[in-house]
């Protein structure tokens, strides 16, 4: 295609043409700044690129580009999709403020400087698939559209992602430094890897951080909001936080140095294979409660009654109870059912878990429950007698009131004894002697 090919709103065809500055201004004048499709494939920018006030009115195919100065679309205007898969760029690039009414791929592309996508608009979303920032990246105000997917991409330096509406998907990506993720939606990070300060807050959505692994320090900041961390490895110190109505449905194979919990709902929440119980903190957070109520059973002791207390969401599981976890019509708007892959706990791997677990929490009452609960597992394991007749007689030395009422029960029936005895002699005494007969 030559110079005077180029007209307003025609395809721009210059497929593996190496443009200087001069040329892209000439391009731009005679298209007027208004170029229609454009295929510009493996075409190298050997001098800045600034395309402030330019509208391509159809698609845009930069595949295989590469920008070896400044690639600054900053003021562009896109009325359809661009795609960069496997673009390069050498210096810094900047999509600040950028409006692509279509969908944006930046796949496998390599940005060895800073990029900037800050206050950017992509009507469809934005897909970075496998793309490497080697620089600072921030996507601070972005409007995502459909969402973005960033699955594979490697954030070499800080990655700020604050203040984002729409869904994002860091699946399986690597973060070599700080990374700060704010969103209100979905956001993913599974299978994802962070080797300095993770930190996260999602308002009115859910995230998804199962099988992730931090190195440094974690925050998880939720409202009204729903998290998920199987099979998480948290090497430094972590926090999660709720506001609102804001739940954690698992901890199932989370390996933690240091995590505390604040202000959560954990009704629902399984700890099934929580590798350190022991160094999870829990402060304001509610669990489920077990049924009250009296059954007759088949095994001994055949009369049980139960009386309300705290437990975990694995424990109604093994018994086969109903949890506020398992109701999807409880919050519909975010529910997400954890998927249960393990079998249900068993008494013996409950017991460990209430036990490590009750000193951590900040509640008496919770962690005198979890006490109990752990006596109890015990004795479901059936591994002593006497922790059954301990059950029995006085609840494992905490249900004092059980006690109580045996020894009421003791009394009362001691009394009726000395009164019926008492009674029986009484009538003898009464009773004239039968007369002698000679």
């Amino acid at each position: 295609m030559t110079l005077d090919e180029i007209t307003p709103g025609r395809l721009l065809d210059l497929r593996g043409t190496p443009i200087n500055g001069p040329l892209l201004a000439r391009i731009i004048e005679a298209t007027g700044g208004r170029p229609g499709r454009a295929r510009l494939d493996r075409v190298t920018f050997t001098s800045d690129v600034r395309l402030s006030g330019v509208t391509f009115t159809g698609d845009v195919s930069l595949d295989g580009a590469r920008f070896e100065r400044l690639a600054s679309f900053f003021g562009a205007r896109f009325e359809g999709n661009v795609s960069l898969a496997g673009a390069g760029f050498a210096r810094e690039l900047s999509f600040h403020g950028v409006r692509v009414r279509g969908h944006l791929s930046l796949d496998r592309a390599v940005m060895s400087r800073d990029a900037l996508f800050s206050q950017a608009v992509f009507g469809h979303g934005l897909s970075c698939e496998r793309a490497r920032f080697d620089g600072y990246a921030t996507f601070d105000g972005a409007l995502l559209g459909d969402g973005a997917s960033f699955r594979g991409a490697r954030f070499g330096r800080t990655l700020s992602f604050r203040k984002v509406t729409g869904h994002a998907q860091f699946d399986t990506a690597h973060f070599a430094a700080d990374a700060y993720l704010s969103a209100a939606g979905r956001l993913s990070a599974s299978r994802a890897r962070a080797d300095g300060i993770f930190d996260v807050a999602v308002a009115s959505g859910r995230v998804d951080l199962r099988r992730i692994e931090v190195a440094g320090g974690a925050t998880i900041r939720l409202t009204d909001s729903q998290a998920d961390l199987e099979g998480a490895v948290l090497r430094g110190p972590a926090m999660v936080t709720g506001r609102g109505w804001s739940t954690l449905t698992s901890l199932r194979h989370v390996d933690a140095a240091d995590l505390a919990l604040f202000g959560l709902d954990l009704s629902g929440c399984r700890f099934a294979g929580l590798a350190r119980p022991a160094a999870v903190r829990v402060k304001n957070c509610t669990f489920a409660l077990t049924p009250r109520g009296v059954r007759v059973s088949l095994r001994w002791p055949m009369l049980r009654w139960f009386s309300r207390r705290s437990a975990l969401a694995d424990e109604h599981t093994m018994r086969g109870w109903t949890t506020p976890g398992d109701n999807p019509a409880r919050h519909p708007a975010t529910y997400d059912r954890p998927t249960a892959v393990d079998p249900p706990a068993g008494p013996d791997r409950l017991a460990a878990l209430y036990a490590g677990l009750r000193a951590q929490v900040d509640d008496v009452d919770t962690s005198a429950d979890f006490a109990f609960a752990a006596m109890e597992m015990r004795r479901q394991a059936g591994r002593r007698w006497w922790l059954s007749l301990s059950w029995l007689l006085w609840g494992y030395g905490m249900r004092m009131g059980r006690a109580a009422a045996w020894i009421a029960l003791l009394m009362a029936l001691t009394l009726g004894a000395v009164f019926w005895t008492s009674a029986s002699h009484a009538e003898r005494a009464a009773d004239p002697p039968p007369a002698a007969h000679h």
